[in-house]
């Protein structure tokens, strides 16, 4: 019992820290939602040039797609047109950040370390799109231009963008609200809730400075949460609290920086996928360069980090700037929109079984 609640008041602190970035990450994501689409930026995405990658990192970066998220989405782009260098930019810059992601590394491992891991996914992503764009150069996507209104002889033309246009000012309030808290909260909860559950476990078991003992600060580090962080499975948001504890216990920034880098970009699903849509050359072109790029963007922060020295302690326990009582509310709050999430799934699962129970039943 005494190890069950020294977990959770490990993984309770970690949550309360989120709370109130997370519900006003994925509020300012439903607003993204509401206002923009992605028929409305495949239209710009078309060639493959400069332009079209830095377009696609910027759309990106403050997208709240998680690694499974942003196949469909990239998919989507793809089949508008996007060329093949924006697509993969696409899909480096957005599962790593995202609006939620970035408030809630700050409210975990401080500014510093926030700015560092925006400016190393779009950094990658570019580099990606661009090497992409250098290597495949005679690939030419096929672009239909969209109008609005919609016209009659144009059978391909952009009705999800016809309809966000044409909703009225509290159907739209109502769009946002349930693709933040419904929709986007049931991507992610799970993970959320799985990383905030093993940052406790670290927190609680492994003694101070026990991973800077036998792992080290170098390449060496780099390279086992490199091996950790490919093949695994983990969205951008659970994964902070997990590096915030291994910081705590002694891995470097840069260590720690690979892993949010390389596990919410990369994962066998997304390499499947895209081996499908782009080909398996551009698929092996991703990983590599999300290796390769992240390995060199940690070892730049842990130089940088070496200059502004002894800020490890104080970028991961940073003024509180907010007072305790809205932490507090705020971990309420999205607790209980998270069991609202999990009652809706569990009805959602008996509503479904008990239709193929009565199929079944006529058959």
């Amino acid at each position: 019992m005494e190890i069950i609640k020294g977990i959770a008041i490990a993984s309770l602190n970690l949550f309360n820290e989120m709370s109130p970035y997370l519900l006003f990450g994925f509020f300012f994501a439903g607003i993204l939602h509401v206002l923009f689409s992605l028929e409305t930026f495949a239209r710009h995405l078309g060639k493959s040039n400069f332009a079209s990658v830095v377009k696609a990192v910027v759309f990106g970066i403050p997208l709240p797609l998680c690694s499974c998220g942003v196949i469909p989405a990239a998919v989507l782009l793809r089949k508008k047109g996007a060329s093949r260098g924006a697509v993969l930019s696409f899909l480096v810059a957005t599962p790593i950040t995202g609006i939620d992601s970035i408030l809630a590394t700050y409210s975990l491992l401080g500014l510093v370390f926030t700015i560092f891991r925006v400016v190393a996914s779009s950094v990658t992503a570019l580099i990606t799109g661009i090497l992409a764009n250098f290597i495949f150069p005679t690939e030419s996507a096929s672009m239909h231009v969209h109008n609005y209104p919609p016209e009659e002889n144009d059978p391909e033309c952009c009705f999800e963008e016809a309809e966000k246009k044409d909703k009225s000012f509290f159907e739209k309030i109502s769009e946002l609200f349930k693709y933040a808290f419904i929709e986007l909260l049931g991507d992610v909860w799970k993970w959320l809730v799985v990383g905030i559950v093993i940052g406790g476990m670290i927190s609680y078991f492994i003694p101070e400075a026990f991973i800077e003992q036998h792992l080290g600060s170098g390449w060496q580090a780099m390279l086992i949460m490199l091996v950790v962080g490919i093949p695994m499975y983990i969205c951008a948001t659970g994964s902070i609290p997990i590096a915030a504890a291994l910081m705590l216990k002694g891995l470097s920034p840069g260590a720690a920086l690979v892993f949010l880098l390389a596990g919410p970009a990369t994962n066998a699903v997304t390499f499947t996928v895209v081996s499908k849509e782009l080909g398996r050359k551009s698929a092996i072109l991703y990983v590599v360069c999300i290796a390769v790029m992240s390995v060199i963007m940690g070892m730049i922060l842990n130089s940088v980090w070496s200059h502004i020295g002894g800020l490890i302690p104080n970028a991961i326990h940073h003024a509180q700037l907010l007072p305790k009582w809205l932490e507090i509310a705020s971990s309420i709050l999205l607790a209980v929109l998270i069991l609202i999430t999990v009652i809706r799934g569990i009805a959602a699962k008996l509503r479904n079984d008990s239709k193929h129970h009565c199929n079944s039943c006529h058959h």
